[in-house]
């Protein structure tokens, strides 16, 4: 038998966490079915009736004293703590010994649970001995103190004649009374070792704490009738009261739920309370002194399970919580918001339209209809701002919250609408670690949406005034869905319309400020130009010497590693090129890119990027579309001689019989030199603007960057220039600004190119980069993307506007390879916006745009193909 008994204790131990899940999991069926319990047998109209008649301070006093009533309770958890080998901190027994008396103050069973519930807080290091005594000594003294209490009643009922309506009963008190004297005998027993560790003090401490628990409870029910202003002596309840309380306990009920209430409502009409008055007095005291504080325990008791749960899940409950929160909060929000402007922008409609009827209930109430409107463009404010995780959204949207629910209870008052409101402020406060970015950036999306809500309220508003009224002949009656209670009620609305818009722009603008204005670091040359020279560049990083890109930085102890160029359109950061500088740190530096512009609630959308990068990208959480090819030459293969090169070798011995000179110039240029490149460019510009991002502007600090070649006519007048633009290492070159005088010969721009790749292949250089053909060989496949589709359509039909296949087809004749480009922008973005934003930046006219943010340009200009143009590169 005793083999039997420690095989079956080691079963017991090798399963413990399941069986404490198990136990927990039960704890919170019990739960969810008490709960349900109670609001069934609630009478939610009586209870309304009754709160109605009570002052809000009122009603706040018994909330705070039903807490305190709870109060004393904590002291047994207090000595549990001290019996048992744990140190547990103050708050942890607070919180434990909040939920096991709150449990068991509504569902006791015998003390059962609140055994169970305390073994599960304090048995982490104790044995189950330990346990089980340290639990079974506290059991005892839960009725110390109303022992005493009987005794007290006893005496006030025959020495002093206070409650001798109750005398009757003497018989219940004497029992009662007669428990703690027994019980103080047994702990002081020489033999028993039992109580070996109750000192006088821990004795003391229990009774005084079981006193007071009993008497705080009687005292919080007196304190009720007299907040009722019930005409009776106060004091002849108290017997009553502990009277009660002891057939309670007898009867095994939980929280004497039945029994004590009977007796109670039984025994105050022997003093004159009526029954409507008992059950109201009872009602209040169930609520402050049983309800209200089991809630707040099982509140506390679900998030220590979810807590448990959470570490051993690795923090997935949490965060599926958190984002369901999210997204329900903000479902509600808008469905709030938009049902508010229904009901106050077209009332007759909400009032006969039967599922605006249904839906109604669940949102707020409010005083009329300004506020109503106002209110409801608050709430889709605020729905933005939690859409978008913006954290300076909380604290408004608790405030926001609790006001309303308050308010809406107060007005109408149903045990569903209270539930589903408090699911509502849990959601909210749940929200509050989904809250992390510093301010509010609009996208397009988010202004289509919320300017098209505004816009149709408006809008909606104006119709139904206009339909309304009563200046304007009409020879068909007014819809009944438009009907308005007056004129002036209207005129009231709409003023309350443009309050709200007042409202919904601060709210929009304390939203959006705070945090980092921008992520890009001041315009610095010598950082520019040392990563370049330690890692190398690319075919973009001339570009960053424009200062018409803004430049972040990624550094690792304090030294530059690498830098992206980007121009900022609404949320999102369009990168220009692939990230310069150590090629080991290129996905940190956007990881952390990424996180950065994701605390001010931006995105990165990639322009004109490798295959490479883009699957790398990909891996990270990007979306894709190819944008074009890059044309190379080989220059090692280049050569004038054969049949293929016949033209080109024409074209340049023509040149030469005419005069024509090549050179290339070597920085620093003086004045006069870049002042004749200006009447160059200015003449082939003919009066267009500049453009920059993708390519560059003239500018005379970035054309003293590199080389210059230039073609010189027989007067020795510049009619063509082409800026060199130099990758940072020895393998690719290219050029940028492409420009010539109108009154140059044909082919002048072949005669810089050809020139060029001679000259680098003479200097070692492997590649020659033309630059990109747009949409080459984008959604040729009938199997590709409907989005690639599109775009080539595009390249097939869109010549009016850019000569995209006579682009490639220039380049065609002397590239030896093509290299596809991408876009690459972050999931659950929308392409569409993408792809306009980056049009409207790389299409952005120098003149009209300030530095790094400015004014977007939106004009295309066409090219001619036969002379090769910035455009076109």
């Amino acid at each position: 038998m005793k083999n039997w008994g420690q095989r079956f204790y080691q079963k017991i131990q090798k399963h413990l966490t399941l069986l404490k899940a198990i136990f927990i999991l039960s704890v919170l069926v019990f739960v969810i079915l008490e709960v349900g319990r109670i609001f069934r047998d609630l009478n939610g109209q009586q209870i309304r009736q009754s709160l109605t008649t009570q002052s809000p301070l009122t009603l706040i006093a018994m909330l705070i004293l039903g807490f305190i009533a709870v109060l004393p309770m904590l002291n047994y958890d207090f000595v549990i703590s001290e019996l048992l080998p744990e140190d547990y901190s103050f708050w942890y027994q607070v919180k434990s010994g909040w939920i096991v008396n709150s449990f068991t103050n509504i569902a006791g069973f015998g003390g059962f649970l609140g055994a169970s519930l305390r073994a599960n807080f304090y048995g982490k290091k104790a044995t189950q001995k330990e346990i089980l005594m340290a639990i079974s000594k506290i059991a005892l003294f839960l009725l110390a103190g109303l022992s005493i209490w009987c005794l007290i009643s006893f005496i006030l009922i025959f020495g002093f004649g206070i409650g001798r309506v109750y005398a009757t009963y003497w018989l219940w008190l004497v029992g009662g009374a007669l428990y703690f004297p027994i019980l103080l005998m047994s702990t002081r027993l020489k033999n028993a070792s039992f109580f070996s560790d109750l000192s006088i003090q821990r004795v003391l401490r229990l009774t005084l704490g079981s006193f007071f628990e009993w008497g705080f409870a009687g005292s919080f029910f007196l304190i009720i009738g007299w907040f009722l202003e019930v005409p009776i002596n106060f004091l002849q309840v108290l017997p009553l009261f502990m009277i009660a309380n002891i057939i309670g306990v007898i009867s095994m009920v939980p929280g004497g739920l039945g029994t004590f209430d009977l007796f109670m409502i039984f025994g105050l009409s022997a003093i004159g309370v009526g029954n409507a008055t008992a059950v109201v007095w009872l009602s209040f005291y169930r609520i402050f002194y049983y309800i209200v504080p089991f809630l707040v325990g099982v509140g506390l008791f679900t998030h220590d399970a979810g807590s448990r749960l959470n570490q051993y899940l690795q923090g997935l409950p949490r965060q599926m919580l958190q984002k369901m929160a999210h997204r329900f909060i903000v479902f509600f929000l808008y469905f709030s918001g938009i049902i508010l402007l229904v009901v106050a922008t077209v009332p007759n409609f909400a009032v006969t339209n039967s599922v605006i009827g249904r839906l109604y209930p669940y949102t707020f109430f409010f005083l009329d209809r300004v506020t109503n409107i106002i209110v409801a463009f608050v709430m889709l404010g605020l729905a933005r701002g939690v859409a978008n995780r913006v954290k300076k959204v909380y604290w408004p949207l608790m405030v926001l919250l609790t006001i309303a629910i308050i308010n809406t209870l107060w007005r109408d008052f149903s045990i569903k609408l209270a539930v589903f409101l408090m699911i509502v402020l849990v959601a909210s406060v749940l929200l509050k670690h989904e809250l992390y970015r510093e301010r509010l950036e609009f996208s397009w999306s988010d202004r289509l949406v919320d300017g098209s809500l505004f816009a149709g309220a408006f809008i909606l508003y104006a119709l139904v005034g206009i339909t309304n009224s009563p200046h304007l002949h009409r020879r068909k009656p007014i819809p009944t869905a438009l009907l308005f209670p007056s004129e002036r009620i209207w005129l009231l609305g709409f003023i309350g319309m443009l309050v709200a818009a007042i409202t919904l722009f601060l709210v929009f603008r304390y939203l959006s400020r705070g945090g980092r204005s921008t992520l890009a670091t001041p315009y610095d040359e010598a950082r520019i130009q040392a990563v370049i020279e330690q890692f190398g560049g690319n075919e973009v990083s001339h570009l960053a010497y424009l200062q018409d890109k803004a430049v972040y930085f990624y550094q690792e102890e304090g030294t530059d590693q690498v830098f992206l160029l980007y121009r900022k359109k609404a949320d999102r950061l369009i990168i220009m090129g692939e990230p310069i500088g150590n090629p080991d740190k290129i996905l940190l530096a956007i990881e952390q890119l990424m996180r950065e512009a994701d605390l001010i609630d931006c995105h990165l959308a990639f322009y004109e990027i490798s295959a490479e990068l883009t699957m790398q990208l990909h891996e990270i959480g990007f979306d894709f579309i190819k944008f074009g090819e890059e044309g190379y030459v080989r220059l090692a293969d280049f050569t004038l001689t054969g049949k293929k090169r016949r033209a080109e070798r024409a074209l340049m011995n023509k040149f030469e019989r005419e005069g024509y000179q090549f050179k290339v110039l070597e920085p620093p240029f003086d004045t006069d030199l870049l002042a004749e490149l200006k009447v160059v460019s200015d003449d082939w510009l003919d009066g267009r603007a500049e453009k920059g991002f993708s390519l560059g502007f003239f500018d005379a600090d970035y054309l003293q960057k590199a080389p210059i070649a230039v073609v010189y006519d027989t007067d020795g007048q510049i009619v063509a220039f082409a800026n060199e633009m130099p990758t940072g290492t020895q393998s690719i070159t290219s050029i940028d600004l492409m420009r010539h005088r109108k009154s140059a010969p044909s082919g002048i721009m072949d005669e810089i190119f050809i020139n060029l790749f001679q000259e680098k292949q003479a200097a070692g250089y492997e590649y020659f980069n033309l630059g990109m053909a747009p949409l080459a060989n984008v959604g040729t496949s009938e199997f590709s993307f409907i989005e690639e589709r599109l775009a080539h359509l595009i390249y097939e039909y869109g010549y009016h506007f850019y000569g995209f296949q006579g682009l490639r087809t220039y380049k065609q004749k002397y590239t030896t390879k093509w290299l596809p480009k991408y876009i690459a922008y972050q999931k659950r973005s929308s392409l569409i916006f993408t792809m306009l934003q980056i049009l409207l930046v790389v299409n952005q006219k120098v003149t009209e745009q300030p530095h790094q943010h400015g004014v977007v340009g939106h004009l295309i200009r066409s090219v001619q193909i036969g002379n090769l143009s910035d455009t076109e590169k």
